[in-house]
């Protein structure tokens, strides 16, 4: 039985209705519960509901944050590609049958295509090390499969969620894995719009090229530079952050497979995780390999706290280039006024014709969450012991959440901002002309003595530099018109190549690009 050969899936439990696949035809009195067993007893699950017993019991237990697992598709779609990469094996390897394989194989790749994903509701955040979280991909696997083969959802003694769709595994493998490849995806989006930021501010660079105006230190004149190398500095910037995502994901690629409870591959098969890596390989396309020691493995989560790090320089570099960006359009009469960020909407009730840069102050406090994320995802790594880190469940959300958060700021921040934003060339080379920092392109040639006294003369009268090393005699015309000439002012020049990425198109996240035994040690 193969995924194309099957019937959809049924409406969700808000609009139930009777099985669209080959189950039986359920009567019109059909009961709206079923009931389902575990450790603690007997609970009546809603009939119309693909999870059962166990996940009821984690909803009623974790009403922490409203959101729940199947609001972020990338770690629903990564939970059913372990699972079917693990009937996969389980089946080559004889230990299911191929009809019950082919079904948990099947429903496992229309949930990876977007259905039922409203039936994974266990909250993000909960105890247990997301034993939850995999109990409900168990169940929600194991009754779409029930129905593929004309079962009732809830008949366990055919196929169990448990004895079939977990066989061979343990959530201390199959979350872990799931979170590093569900980690990888979201971390691809956020590369794509980082790429698409460095892109605009590139092309912002090439605009403002012949741009000239006062560069700044200690945010007080310093020497002449373009509006072009401003900006093309922060193209470069995000080209070398984007080649460390690139190395830090890499860390992900190592998973845990086959270890099931603490390392030791109890209750696996000899060959299981080899093939079920071999087949999460072929299912998702990334260089996913096993990692050297199973048992380290397991406990260790410091490749999210890398992970982490590398994030929150991102978010902290890229909330640096938007306080230049506020910074340099301030005003936009009694500030910088050197560039005009895009309206896009009223700033004040009070003040009339107020604009505010707002998508730049969006994108720092993205920035600000992601620094407070940092620090819980280094406690929640902190505070494992022995075998096992019990918070990972808070360390995905954490991480997850940033980086979407983080990827939707960057495209606004490309789209209503940075593409849009212009400057006054004019203005800028009247500051230029006028600045006293002029002065410093005349040290070799008046000396620093000379130049601290036109300096300081400058300051305390108004006049220009120019026309007081004029007065003075220190020079003439031409020798002042030559020494002045932009291109003169130091290099003035675009890097030839200002991308900051490396050689080979786009960033590619789940590849890595060293062998595996010359990755670097989590």
């Amino acid at each position: 039985m193969t995924p194309s050969t099957v019937a959809p899936p049924p409406p969700a439990p808000s609009e139930p209705g009777p099985p669209t696949g080959p189950a039986a035809t359920v009567p019109a009195t059909a009961p709206a519960t079923r009931r389902e067993h575990d450790l603690l007893g007997e609970r009546d699950v809603p009939a119309a509901a693909y999870w059962g017993v166990h996940t009821l019991r984690a909803q009623e237990n974790f009403p922490i944050t409203g959101r729940t697992i199947g609001a972020d598709p990338h770690l629903v779609r990564a939970l059913v590609d372990v699972k079917r990469a693990a009937a996969t094996a389980n089946r080559d390897l004889g230990l299911l049958p191929r009809d019950k394989a082919d079904a948990i194989i099947a429903a496992c790749a229309e949930i990876a295509d977007g259905a039922l994903h409203e039936q994974f509701v266990v909250d993000v955040v909960q105890g247990g090390a997301g034993t939850s979280s995999n109990m409900n991909a168990n169940e929600v696997v194991a009754n779409r499969a029930l129905e593929l083969l004309g079962r009732a959802r809830g008949d366990y003694a055919f196929l169990h969620p448990n004895e079939h769709v977990n066989a061979a595994q343990s959530t201390n493998d199959v979350y872990p894995t799931a979170v590093n490849i569900a980690t990888i995806r979201c971390f691809e989006d956020l590369a794509v719009e980082l790429r698409r930021l460095q892109d605009a501010f590139a092309a912002k660079a090439g605009e403002f090229a012949d741009v000239v105006k006062m560069g700044r230190t200690q945010l007080q004149d310093a020497v002449p530079m373009t509006l072009g190398q401003e900006f093309a500095t922060y193209a470069i910037m995000l080209g070398e952050d984007l080649d460390r995502l690139r190395e830090s994901s890499a860390l992900l690629l190592e998973i845990n497979l086959g270890a099931t409870a603490v390392g030791t591959g109890l209750n696996a098969p000899a060959g299981y995780g080899e093939r079920a890596i071999a087949a999460l390989r072929e299912i998702t396309g990334l260089d996913l390999v096993r990692a050297e020691n199973l048992v380290e493995a397991t406990q260790d989560v410091g490749q999210f706290v890398h992970l982490s790090g590398v994030l929150k320089r991102v978010a902290v570099k890229l909330s640096k280039v938007c306080n230049d960006l506020r910074l340099l359009s301030s005003g936009p009469r009694a500030g910088l006024g050197e560039i005009r960020l895009p309206a896009v909407q009223a700033g004040s009730s009070i003040m009339p014709g107020k604009v505010n840069p707002v998508i730049p102050e969006v994108v720092n406090q993205v920035a600000f969450e992601i620094v407070g994320n940092d620090v819980t995802i280094s406690m929640a790594a902190e505070a494992g012991q022995l075998q096992l880190n019990a918070f990972e469940p808070v360390i995905a959300h954490r991480l997850g959440e940033g980086a979407r958060h983080l990827t939707a700021a960057v495209a606004v921040l490309t789209d209503r901002c940075v593409v849009g934003i212009e400057t006054d060339a004019d203005l800028l080379r009247a500051r230029v002309e006028n600045s006293i920092g002029l002065v410093t392109a005349l040290n070799p040639r008046i000396g620093y003595e000379a130049a601290t006294r036109i300096a300081a003369l400058a300051a305390r009268t108004g006049a220009r530099v120019g026309d007081l090393v004029l007065e003075a005699g220190l020079l003439d015309r031409a020798e002042l018109d030559e020494l002045l000439r932009p291109e003169n002012l130091g290099d003035l020049r675009l890097p030839a190549r200002f991308d900051g990425s490396t050689p080979g198109g786009e960033p590619q996240l789940g590849h890595d690009p060293q062998t595996s035994s010359d990755r670097s040690p989590r």
